[in-house]
């Protein structure tokens, strides 16, 4: 009969260790681990026990304002958040930045990376200018030794670039499937619950948006952050998805340049110079905050069948936008081919841009181009009616910040900004009379708030 196994375990929180430690790792009390049989087992403890213990760490700031704000105000410590992006958007070089940040203020990290090897990864640090005798790297192809090599160095942060490179040789799967992801991912978050390492999993996405599968690790982690962009261009955005320890939906946006990636304000970016047909300016929230986005549209008259391509906007409300335009404001869109455009890279899916869509292919159809200084904000439904557009204090903000002076919406908006009007329509044929009759038509049904 083989030898009884004893656990070893803290009396005050019930954290179990694999070996005697003076300090209970879970609850920072003293002379707490003791040895317990397999069957005894750790009595409940009160919340305000393990408040006092392990919850009472400061956030740590990653040296970047915007992904704190995203993060909702730092890291916590034994967080384990999911980096999800496509393959060469820039996560191995964001993983990397924050490590240096993190180093900078004192606080040690450990880089695992199973995608490239120790001296792909200095060449990196070194073009982007992060000292590379103070990264500490280990390989991140096998689960064991990184587990073992992240207990003896007990960081503050272990990245780990990517989680489908990494692999239990216990199991027989192929690295990188649902259940290798799945089994490997179960025993990071268990590493940094159990030694209160903050833990960031670099993650591919398929082709359909999701991470190793259809929801396979966002119910498993703790923070989910969404990195994407224009591969073709530098702008990229951070956006925050599931969160435990913040609110949900801030972003912060990045330009990539050959030094790595630099926090920007995209104001400036996104919107381009007025006075072109095809063009009309939307004001979509991206996250919490409201910008003014340039929205562009083609209309190419075909005797052949009719093309509907969108880069940036969500191709359902693009084509719904067109159907109302060529049924409910009279603007002949069936036998042309159309595209439609977000500019600046950046992916709009907010309904009440649904008017700005509409603007730029009256725009585009007519060869008139919308107002000077005006910006459109409604939901458009299937009769061609407008409706209002939620948070339009911050929209309207954004329209002002963008020197804007006009705003085509639904409903009452609320006070203005000064220097900033609101023409009030209820269907699209009334935001849309300077293109679909002519500019000068337009005077006739102003509605001013």
């Amino acid at each position: 009969m083989g030898k009884a196994r004893t656990l070893l375990s803290c009396s005050a929180c019930g954290q179990q260790v694999g070996q005697w430690v003076g300090r209970c790792p879970g609850c920072g009390a003293w002379g707490t681990v003791e040895q317990r049989s397999p069957g005894a087992a750790s009595g409940p403890v009160t919340l305000q026990t393990l408040q006092h213990g392990a919850g009472g760490e400061a956030r740590a700031s990653t040296g970047i304002p915007g992904i704190d704000r995203v993060l909702g105000g730092g890291l916590v410590p034994a967080t384990v958040a999911l980096l999800a992006g496509e393959p060469g958007i820039g996560k191995s070089t964001l993983l990397l930045q924050l490590v240096a940040n993190l180093l900078a203020a004192g606080l040690p990290c450990l880089l695992a990376s199973g995608e490239e090897s120790r001296d792909q990864v200095a060449l990196r640090a070194r073009r982007l200018g992060v000292p590379g005798d103070r990264v500490a790297f280990v390989s991140g192809r096998e689960l064991g030794p990184l587990v073992d090599a992240a207990r003896a160095k007990r960081p503050f942060l272990l990245a780990v670039d990517s989680i489908q490179s990494l692999r239990d040789s216990a199991g027989g799967q192929v690295p990188g499937g649902p259940a290798q992801v799945r089994c490997c991912t179960d025993a990071l978050v268990g590493l940094a619950k159990a030694e209160r390492i903050a833990v960031l999993l670099a993650g591919h996405v398929t082709k359909d948006g999701d991470v190793a599968g259809p929801r396979t690790l966002e119910h498993a982690v703790d923070v989910v952050l969404t990195f994407d962009g224009e591969p073709r261009s530098g702008l990229r955005m951070l956006s925050g998805g599931k969160n435990r320890f913040g609110a949900e939906g801030e972003v912060a946006w990045f330009e990539m340049g050959p030094d790595g990636l630099h926090e920007i304000d995209p104001g400036g970016l996104l919107r381009a110079g007025e006075g072109e047909p095809g063009s009309a300016t939307a004001l979509p929230r991206l996250g919490r905050r409201a910008l003014a986005v340039e929205v562009q549209a083609l209309v190419v008259p075909t005797d052949g069948p009719a093309r509907r391509q969108a880069t940036g906007l969500e191709p359902g409300r693009f084509q719904l936008a067109a159907a109302a335009l060529d049924r409910a404001a009279r603007v002949p869109l069936a036998r042309a081919e159309l595209f439609g455009a977000a500019s600046g890279g950046v992916r709009i899916d907010d309904p009440a841009c649904d008017l700005a869509v509409a603007a730029s292919l009256a725009s585009a159809a007519s060869g008139i181009p919308p107002p000077p200084g005006s910006a459109f904000v409604g939901e458009i439904g299937l009769t061609g009616r407008v409706h209002p557009g939620t948070a339009m204090a911050g929209r309207l903000a954004a329209a002002r910040a963008a020197g804007l002076t006009t705003v085509f919406c639904a409903g009452e908006p609320g006070p203005m900004p000064d220097g900033v009007r609101a023409i009030r329509v209820g269907h699209v044929a009334d935001a849309l009379e300077w293109a679909v009759f002519g500019a000068g038509s337009r005077a006739k049904k102003d509605r001013v708030a």
